[in-house]
């Protein structure tokens, strides 16, 4: 198996190594994808959000009313955001 070496987060992927069944690749991903997730901008997270909610079968007012719930929970909350301006990151 191929291994992914991250020298900055080593310890992190160490202690997952240690603390959990994963092999040392799979927490280097793991890792990465954690980072990547939260490396998302505001924008990018709210597009997303609309095409995952709306893929499910729900509808824009409650798609904009979720994700303006989920905003201020994210890693470094963005400033707040009305309804209109959700509606402007994905519809331009």
């Amino acid at each position: 198996m191929l291994e992914v070496r991250t020298p900055v987060h080593d310890d992190l992927i160490d202690h997952l190594v240690r603390t959990t069944p994963l092999q040392r690749g799979e927490a280097a991903r793991i890792v990465l994808d954690v980072l990547a997730y939260f490396d998302e901008t505001t924008e990018e997270f709210v597009r997303r959000r609309h095409r995952e909610l709306q893929a499910r079968g729900q509808h824009n007012p409650q798609i904009f009313a979720r994700i303006s719930s989920e905003l201020p929970h994210r890693a470094v909350a963005p400033p707040d955001l009305s309804l209109r301006q959700l509606r402007r990151i994905v519809y331009g």
